[in-house]
């Protein structure tokens, strides 16, 4: 992944003085999309790490962002939908983006419903979160 995203920066670079306005969006889209997947990762690593093995001791690592310690199962399911759909969006975008140059409309169609069943599923996650930490509350 870290090979792509050099790889796709070079690439972006070396072509930036000819490059098309979108062009320049859809390449900052590509690098844009690939930092996601590789925090996406990340947050998998270290949630598992935490969840499943060891504590993380904070302690002497003031720099650490909060997440890193403080990710249970039901914070770990959110934070990867939402990338889910961050990333998904960035893929619409690109198509959007090159529309003109394909005019595939089932594929785009297939696109949209994706990234739909992607938002649904992440705000039916929130909402069963936020309604089974409501019920444990009223408990």
């Amino acid at each position: 992944l870290l090979f792509k995203f050099g790889h796709e920066l070079l690439h972006f670079i070396m072509h930036a003085m000819e490059a098309t306005e979108s062009d320049t969006i859809l390449g900052i889209l590509t690098l844009v999309d690939l930092t996601f997947t590789g925090n996406l990762v990340l947050i998998v690593i270290f949630s598992g790490y935490e969840n499943f093995v060891s504590k993380i001791d904070p302690n002497g690592h003031p720099d650490w962002p909060e997440w890193m310690t403080r990710v249970d199962f039901s914070g770990l399911k959110q934070k990867l939908l939402a990338s889910i759909v961050a990333i998904s969006a960035i893929a619409l975008l690109k198509a959007f983006m090159n529309l003109d140059k394909s005019a595939d409309t089932t594929w785009l169609m297939w696109l949209v419903i994706i990234h739909a069943v992607f938002v649904l599923s992440s705000l039916v996650l929130a909402l069963s979160d936020r309604l089974s930490n409501h019920t444990e509350d009223a408990h």
